[in-house]
């Protein structure tokens, strides 16, 4: 009399797994950077790329808190839900400028923004013209997830040729981006 098979066990990581440690692999690549990408020497001044993608990312950070300050404005039932989305982005802001300042090339296009000092809920002031917001909550909503993808999505493409320090702080504010444009989505 034949034995019935056994469901055979797997072997190999699952699916499921593998999409749920792709996030975690791609920010660990950004740390390990230091092997491959010590960054400048010390007393040399930083290169010019890495110095762009840091102000680049120090004004996408401010223009998406000026973003987020217009669809408050607009939509005040939003300003709970939205006010601690706007203040990362004002966080993220400082962290780009003072990564600058601490490597000693605070770049003069890329000044700490008037709201940032030590209350991170005042408003940034906008130096060009207003942010157009739509007249839904739900379209307004949706493009500031879009703003927040895109951003990201640039963030996550410099990574790949920052030094080590200013790849780290990318890989973070990137996958700060990713966690906000799931709670525009879906919260």
């Amino acid at each position: 009399m034949p034995f019935p098979h056994a469901p055979r066990a797997r072997t190999g990581p699952r699916r499921r797994s593998l999409l749920a440690v792709a996030p975690t692999a791609l920010f660990a690549a950004g740390c390990s950077a230091g092997s491959r990408d010590a960054g400048p020497a010390a007393g040399s001044p930083s290169p010019p790329a890495s110095e762009r993608a840091r102000a680049r990312a120090a004004r996408d950070s401010r223009e998406l808190a000026e973003r987020y300050d217009a669809v408050i404005a607009a939509h005040a039932g939003l300003a709970q839900r939205l006010g601690p989305l706007r203040e990362n982005a004002v966080r993220h802001a400082k962290a780009f400028e003072s990564l600058g300042t601490a490597a000693g090339s605070a770049s003069p296009e890329s000044p700490v923004p008037a709201g940032a000092g030590p209350s991170a809920s005042a408003p940034v002031p906008s130096a060009s013209s207003p942010v157009p917001v739509p007249a839904k909550e739900k379209d307004a909503l949706s493009g500031l997830a879009a703003a927040e993808r895109e951003i990201a999505d640039r963030r996550l493409e410099a990574l790949l040729d920052a030094p080590a320090e200013l790849a780290r702080l990318l890989a973070s504010v990137a996958a700060a981006g990713a966690a906000h444009v799931f709670v525009l989505t879906e919260g």
